[in-house]
């Protein structure tokens, strides 16, 4: 059975945590790599990160 293909970008969305650096670092060793600088901003309650990644050669 054929995997399927990688997104070839995904924005990946969350508080800025323990956990989002996580899942980024996962990303990362699946293949992905970072697309610009990330974004943050705050809620009222929570610092939120927006990453890009990309899949692919540079």
């Amino acid at each position: 059975m054929n995997e399927p293909r990688p997104l070839r970008y995904r924005l990946i969305t969350g508080i800025d945590d323990a956990a989002f650096c996580e899942r980024i670092s996962a990303m990362l060793d699946q293949g992905y790599r970072l697309h610009g600088s990330p974004a943050v901003t705050f809620n009222g309650t929570n610092v939120i990160a927006a990453q890009a990644l990309v899949w692919g050669p540079e």
